[in-house]
């Protein structure tokens, strides 16, 4: 009661702190009427995960789920303060490329996220082995936004687009007909853009269509050295396809291709041509992405954009294909190129060099808001990769966001804080690989190695 009467003396003297020049007056009246106990009652009511300085990482645990389209390992950083955040491991990679992190995220305070970045960058590498250090670095950014209250795109910078585009993954056809008739479908559920698999497995048994050498087998070597080679009349084979899915879904759309197979770098030009008159989005892995002078021949000669990088891991290796302009865009996997900030610095690299970026995605949608909100930070962002259309439970693995997650092709910018989804436990145990869900993990406490870069 003493304290309630105080504060009602505090309230009634408002119009006493009206102006700057009695603030220090209002502050010895504050000191007058609570004495250090009443503030310390006070501040028992107080919710402390307001207090942003004082956070801490007290663990980091695994629930992995299965069939979202593929496998999601997701982790959770819990904290002092009651809050946590959340991350994915990016699909195929193992969940120990996150716990292996642990120890050297225990104490720490997860807001310093370009800080902790920085500390355990070292451990991630070119494709799925980057996949514990960037699931790390959403739930860090998930736990800054929560303990500021903010989304994560404010804390990027702000936002340049409410909405983000999206194109999807569609099942391939030997029958161009009713592969066109399923990317229709994804025009009718109001995707504005499209992406086709064009593979040289569509004429592989074709007499006369491909040289190969006898038994060999792409999928065991790494293109360009594989031997094979498209003949004429495999390329207007590859190309009649192609025009046979235009005439289904138009000009007026756009149309990119993945997916060729392990093939030379010639045949990737001659093909390449043989494109140009369908006016494709882009032609996306026609070689390695680390063949940066291989994709530059080829970018200059077809007049057909040319794109890669979904493998690509931090800022530097994007960095040498922009300056060569090896490529007309890029394509990152926020889940391997580093995370929500590296993967902004990286389309910010790529705008001031004329280069467009789109984002490859394929997991849950706790990856996805955090994709989400990269894009919706980043300019140069042109349109996010997302294959789960078609599995059914995928939209009510999370709440706290508007559903369908994906509304006509675009998916809205969530305004919650972090990342702006929490998971539905009930719904999550029922699509786990593994019987545990978000254990504790001791074991990874005291993991720990010479991790100096140099000495």
């Amino acid at each position: 009661m003493r304290l309630k009467s105080s504060l009602n003396k505090l309230w009634d003297r408002r119009s006493f702190f009206t102006s700057a020049g009695t603030a220090a007056a209002g502050a010895s009246l504050v000191n007058f009427f609570l004495s250090h106990r009443d503030v310390e009652a006070a501040m028992q009511n107080v919710n402390k995960n307001s207090r942003p300085s004082e956070l801490k990482i007290t663990d980091l645990r695994v629930a992995i789920l299965k069939g979202v389209p593929f496998t999601s390992p997701i982790i959770r950083m819990d904290t002092n303060q009651g809050i946590y955040g959340l991350g994915e491991v990016r699909d195929g990679a193992s969940k120990n490329y996150a716990l292996f992190l642990k120890s050297r995220l225990l104490g720490e305070n997860p807001c310093n996220v370009d800080k902790l970045f920085r500390k355990i960058k070292q451990f991630g590498g070119h494709s799925r082995q980057a996949g514990g250090v960037c699931a790390v670095e959403m739930a860090l950014w998930d736990l800054a936004g929560k303990a500021y209250n903010v989304p994560a795109y404010q804390m990027l910078g702000g936002k340049f687009r409410e909405k983000i585009r999206c194109y999807a993954d569609t099942t391939e056809s030997d029958d161009p007909k009713v592969y066109a008739q399923r990317l229709k479908e994804r025009m009718r559920q109001g995707y504005t853009f499209l992406k086709m698999d064009l593979g040289v497995d569509l004429v592989e048994n074709v007499p006369g269509a491909l040289t190969r050498p006898h038994g060999v087998d792409q999928t065991l070597l790494e293109h360009p050295f594989t031997g094979i080679e498209i003949t004429d009349k495999g390329i207007a084979l590859m190309a009649d396809y192609v025009g046979q899915v235009r005439e289904i879904v138009g000009m007026d759309i756009p149309l990119a291709a993945d997916h060729f197979g392990h093939i030379g770098v010639n045949s990737c030009i001659r093909l390449g041509k043989a494109l140009e008159k369908y006016n494709m989005a882009w032609l996306e892995d026609m070689v390695p992405w680390f063949y940066t002078d291989l994709l530059k021949k080829i970018s200059d000669a077809v007049d057909v954009p040319i794109l890669t990088g979904e493998d690509i891991y931090l800022k530097e290796g994007f960095a040498k294909l922009c300056d060569a302009h090896a490529v007309d865009m890029i394509h990152p996997d926020l889940a391997t190129s580093g995370g929500v900030l590296e993967t902004k610095k990286i389309g910010d690299y790529a705008e001031e060099r004329g280069v467009a970026m789109a984002m490859h995605f394929a997991g849950s949608p706790v990856s996805c808001m955090a994709n989400v909100h990269c894009a919706a930070a980043t300019r140069n962002f042109l349109a996010l990769e997302i294959h789960s259309v078609d599995v059914p439970f995928w939209d009510d693995l999370v709440t706290g966001v508007s559903k369908p997650i994906v509304q006509q092709g675009f998916i809205p910018v969530p305004e919650s804080p972090g990342l702006g989804v929490t998971l539905n436990d009930e719904v999550c145990k029922q699509h786990l690989l593994e019987p545990d869900y978000f254990e504790p993990t001791p074991q990874w406490d005291k993991e720990r190695s010479h991790d100096r870069l140099w000495s």
